[in-house]
């Protein structure tokens, strides 16, 4: 780490004194002035994702991104395009796929152990949890949605690489604004600010029917506050012609949480892998080191923006649906 730019200046010394950051500067440009940065982590939120992404490229950096890729795929299609031109790697910090529940389950699947995957879940859900009632998050102009785009492209990335990224050929939708337009449904952490004004442009409650080019659907769900027995909880299911899975993380649990479905001699058979504690992986540092292999040693990098265009697009047409109360078509 050689740099931090930040409009919280006070943040960013007491983030450069803890990391032994050298360098702190209150705009991104000067950031980017800098000749030593080659990689560019860009954290803001989901309007800036598109100008800064454009200028870091511009001045040669390579870029990981934070989900999702842009605010809509017409945005994110202009951030790869630019990245391809300029010879810059151009990445995706989904971090759930280094989970070490997501890496035993993707290795027991391309290991042929499901079998044809024909039907996937994907969710997160919270009863409560709306980040920032009246912030950026609940501005359609400035976050670009809501749980969806917030939540959803995490748990839809999941489902469709662990399934190996098969082509979506249509979407039937539908969202839902019921308790964020009532100032109900905060993040009880209260981790964001809530505005006075708790002003809500977006939707609580997302769900999508998905059909795939191989045949198999997947059935999505996602909400930032709803009257259900969930808390906070994201995961996929699975089932294939000679297995399952099911992935399912309750407040960010990180053991205990994968379960496999099969059969030892003729007999139903349940299997629960025994998986490293959190203390002992990072998500966000292995994408990192992802990346870093990818400039250093010119290995391949995934997630890649073409991944995060992708969900984009997905997303996109999820939107598209639920407003024309229709399925939509991407083939």
């Amino acid at each position: 780490m050689v740099a931090i730019a930040g409009l919280d200046t006070e943040r960013c010394r007491a983030l450069a004194s803890k990391h032994d950051i050298p360098e702190i500067y209150s705009s991104y440009e000067e950031l980017l002035a800098n000749a030593d940065v080659d990689l560019v982590s860009v954290a803001v939120p989901n309007f800036l994702h598109l100008p800064v992404a454009l200028a870091a490229i511009k001045a040669g950096k390579h870029v990981l991104m934070e989900k999702p890729l842009a605010r809509n795929s017409a945005e994110g299609a202009q951030m790869v395009a630019a990245a391809t031109e300029a010879g810059v790697i151009l990445a995706m910090a989904f971090n759930r796929r280094a989970r070490p529940d997501m890496t035993v389950l993707k290795q027991h699947i391309d290991g042929g152990n499901l079998g044809k995957i024909y039907y996937a879940k994907a969710f997160w859900m919270r009863r409560s949890g709306i980040p920032g009632l009246g912030s950026w998050f609940t501005s359609k102009e400035l976050a670009g949605g809501g749980p969806l785009i917030d939540l959803g492209v995490h748990v839809l990335d999941m489902a469709l690489w662990l399934m190996g990224n098969p082509k979506v050929i249509s979407v039937s939708a539908s969202t839902y604004s019921e308790l964020g337009p009532k100032a109900k449904g905060q993040w009880n952490e209260n981790r964001f600010t809530v505005s006075a004004e708790r002003s809500f442009e977006v939707e609580d409650f997302a769900t999508a029917f998905i059909r795939l080019e191989d045949g198999a659907t997947l059935q999505l769900e996602t909400s930032w506050a709803g009257y259900s027995g969930h808390t906070d909880e994201f995961g996929v299911y699975l089932m294939g012609d000679t297995g399952g899975a099911e992935l399912h993380v309750k407040d960010y649990a990180s053991t205990g949480t994968l379960k496999i479905f099969g059969e030892v001699g003729g007999a139903n058979a349940d299997t629960t892998p025994r998986l490293q504690t959190k203390e002992v992986w990072d998500g966000h540092a292995q994408i990192i080191k992802t990346v870093v292999d990818g400039i250093l040693h010119g290995t391949p990098v995934t997630p890649d923006g073409q991944e995060g265009l992708e969900r984009a697009q997905l997303i996109d047409a999820i939107y598209e649906s639920a407003a024309l109360g229709r399925e939509v078509r991407l083939d």
